[in-house]
């Protein structure tokens, strides 16, 4: 198993800054194209467990398009062989400080997410 073959990372750090920009600037369009459209797709969100392509779409259309800034604070990402990559970071928002996890496969059409979850870690005190 070859990791972090330096073209394929340069694939996937691409797309996934894709993403974040989509995601803070609230431009749903990339954010679809960016999920694998499938049943079995899901994201585990801070407030919500989405399962397939069709809740995570419902999901980002409903979602409020204000406050989605975000400090990434912390980025990894490792790709596994030519098609497989998770990418993680830790980023702070309004005081607190979250962690976002992906899966992501080379599809055919490009790089999707296939997985993800989001979660705020809890606040001391």
């Amino acid at each position: 198993m070859q990791i972090n073959l330096p073209e394929v990372l340069a694939e996937v750090t691409e797309q996934f800054a894709r993403y974040e920009r989509a995601l803070t600037g609230n431009d749903v369009a990339v954010l679809d194209e960016l999920f694998w459209n499938s049943p079995h797709t899901l994201r585990y969100g801070a407030a919500e467990n989405l399962y397939g392509y069709d809740e995570i779409q419902a999901f980002r259309a409903a979602r409020p398009s204000q406050g989605l800034a975000r400090e990434v604070v912390r980025t990894a990402i490792t790709t596994y062989g030519r098609d497989y990559a998770t990418t993680n970071i830790e980023f702070e928002r309004n005081g607190r400080i979250g962690r976002q996890s992906q899966t992501w496969v080379r599809m055919p059409e490009g790089w999707r997410v296939v997985t993800a979850h989001v979660s705020n870690m809890a606040q001391p005190g």
